[in-house]
């Protein structure tokens, strides 16, 4: 995508969170499988460790003082936005917070801020 601030503004923050989803699995797949080749299942519990609600939680903990005023305030209206579905075997507010971390990602991938959510993602893993 290119850079386009007004259109990522123009997305609710569950738009935004639902792309961020991708983004973020698609990342943390491509950080388990550089890790070597294994069954599809090891691969997938290892990627668990990253994408859940109580690890994201921790990740945007980890953020909130390091990112931008805008990036702050598009994980915040992340963090606020009111969902119909709920968290499975996990807390409200964990799921929230890894709702504002997505909601973040999804607002950089739309602007085509790919440097930034690699780097972001690098301190979000420990990479």
């Amino acid at each position: 995508m290119q850079n386009n601030t007004a259109k990522a503004n123009e997305y609710s923050p569950l738009a935004l969170a639902y792309m961020g989803d991708a983004v973020f699995d698609v990342l943390v797949r491509g950080m388990v499988l550089a890790k070597g080749n294994m069954p599809a299942n090891k691969l997938h519990k290892a990627a668990k460790e990253y994408v859940n609600a109580a690890a994201q939680a921790e990740m945007y903990i980890r953020l909130e003082n390091i990112v931008t005023e805008e990036e702050l305030a598009v994980m915040k209206r992340g963090r606020n936005a009111k969902s119909n579905t709920t968290a499975k075997n996990q807390s409200v507010t964990d799921y929230r917070h890894a709702t504002g971390l997505e909601a973040l990602f999804g607002y950089l991938y739309i602007k085509g801020e790919n440097t930034r959510i690699k780097e972001l993602f690098d301190i979000c893993t420990g990479e």
